[in-house]
C-alpha cells in the first residue's frame, strides 16, 4: 500500500513529495500513523544539502524525526504499548549491546542511528519505529507539544546538566532550543537568565516566549554592563552554549565565575577558543548530545504538567503538503518551531497486517 512521504530523493537542494510504500514492520517494531511532525535544524541542513548533509545522507531517504502519532500495528510482545496509543519517540536508535547501552546510558551509544538521518524517518503518513524507542504520551498534554519533544529534550538535557536553583545563567544562542532552555531555567529556579544573540528578531521572540528573560544583542551591549545592571558581582554560575559560535563561547568564558559550569550543545565551533582563560578560571565543561533515554522524556512531561509553558515557541502550523513554505520560513531565521500537520489532509488507513 502506498502513502505520501517527503523524500530526499536527489543529492541536491529540496525535498520531493511522492508516493512511497507503507513500511512493513519487523519484530519489535510498531507502525505509527503520523499526526503531526516538526521541522528540525537537521532537516533544514538536509533540505539545503550543505556539506554535512552531503557527507551524511544517502539518497533516496524519507527524512524527519520530530513527531507525534498513533500506533496502528505492533509486531511482537509489548506489555507497555497497544494499538491506539498516542506516542512520540526517541530519535536515536541504539545498539543495545555496547557498554553504555548495557549500563543504561543509551544516549552515549557510539553506534546510534538517527531516525531520518541514517534510516528512513517520519515525514510520511506512516513510520516504522522500534518499540524500545517509543514514548507513550499523556493525553492531558497537547499533541503538538509532543511533536517537538526532540528539541525540547535537547534544551532539557542541556539546561538540567547542572544544579540550577538560585544560579545566574548565561545562554548564548536564541534559536528555539536556546529559548526553550531559558524557559526551563526560569521554571526550575534560576535567578537571572540572560540570553544572547545578534538578531533583534530572535531576542524579541525570546521575550515573547519567556517572560522575564533578559535579552542581549552582543553587537551593541557588553555582558559586563549587563552583569552590573543586574547586581551581579562575580559572573555567571552556569553557561549554556547553544549557538555553535566561537565568539559566543569566548564571551561566555569571559563572563563566567571562576569554577563555573558550561554545558555545550552548539555544533560547529572550530578553533579560536580561549582555552588558557578557561583553564585559569577552572571552568567545568560538559558536552551535550541528544536526550537521556528516557530520563529526559520524563522530566519534559512532568515540567509541562507542573506549569512550564513553551507553547509560543511554535509559530506556524502548516499542512504537510506546504512543506516548502515551512523550510523557507526556517531558512529566513524568523520563525520558531514549525508544525507540519498530517491530520489536515485525509489519510487512508493501511491494510492491517496480522502481527506475528
Amino acid at each position: 500500500m502506498k502513502m505520501d512521504a517527503l523524500v530526499k530523493k536527489y543529492p541536491d537542494v529540496g525535498l520531493v513529495l511522492e508516493q512511497a510504500e507503507v513500511p512493513v514492520i519487523k519484530e519489535g517494531e510498531a507502525l505509527v500513523k503520523i499526526h503531526k511532525t516538526a521541522i528540525c535544524g537537521t532537516d533544514v541542513h538536509i533540505y539545503n544539502w550543505n556539506q554535512w548533509a552531503q557527507q551524511t545522507i544517502k539518497t533516496p531517504m524519507i527524512i524527519g524525526h520530530e513527531f507525534v502519532g498513533e500506533i496502528v500495528e505492533i509486531k511482537g510482545n509489548s506489555p507497555e504499548f497497544k494499538v491506539g496509543d498516542l506516542v512520540s519517540a526517541e530519535g536515536h536508535v541504539t545498539c543495545g549491546h555496547c557498554r553504555n547501552c548495557k549500563e543504561g546510558l543509551k544516549h552515549l551509544c557510539p553506534t546510534a542511528q538517527g531516525i531520518g538521518v541514517n534510516r528512513n524517518g517520519i515525514f510520511a503518513e506512516y513510520a516504522a519505529i522500534p518499540l524500545s524507542n517509543l514514548w507513550k504520551c499523556d493525553k492531558d498534554i497537547p499533541e503538538e507539544m509532543y511533536a517537538i519533544f526532540d528539541p525540547f529534550g535537547n534544551a532539557t538535557h542541556t539546561a538540567l546538566a547542572y544544579p540550577m536553583i538560585g544560579e545566574d545563567v548565561l545562554i548564548t544562542g536564541a534559536g528555539p532550543i536556546g529559548i526553550m532552555a531559558a524557559a526551563i531555567c526560569k521554571h526550575v529556579g534560576a535567578r537571572h537568565v540572560v540570553i544572547t544573540n545578534t538578531s533583534d528578531w530572535r531576542l524579541e521572540f525570546a521575550k515573547q516566549v519567556v517572560p522575564g528573560v533578559v535579552t542581549v544583542n552582543t553587537k551593541t551591549t557588553d555582558l559586563k554592563d549587563v552583569q552590573r545592571s543586574l547586581g551581579m558581582t562575580d559572573g555567571f554560575g552556569v553557561g549554556l552554549e547553544m549557538s555553535g559560535n566561537g565568539n559566543a563561547l569566548n564571551q561566555m568564558i569571559d563572563n563566567m565565575i571562576n569554577g563555573g559550569k558550561i554545558a555545550l550543545l552548539g555544533l560547529g565551533i572550530n578553533g579560536g577558543i580561549e582555552w588558557d582563560k578557561f583553564i585559569f578560571k577552572c571552568l567545568h565543561l560538559q558536552g551535550i548530545y541528544g536526550r537521556k533515554v528516557f530520563e529526559t522524556w520524563r522530566k519534559m512531561t512532568t515540567m509541562l504538567q507542573s506549569g512550564l509553558d513553551i507553547s509560543k515557541i511554535i509559530t506556524h502550523r502548516l499542512p504537510y503538503t506546504e512543506f516548502k513554505q515551512g523550510f523557507d520560513l526556517m531558512n529566513s531565521k524568523k520563525s520558531g518551531k514549525i508544525i507540519l500537520d498530517l491530520s489536515l489532509i485525509h489519510i487512508s488507513e493501511p491494510t492491517r497486517r496480522t502481527p506475528i
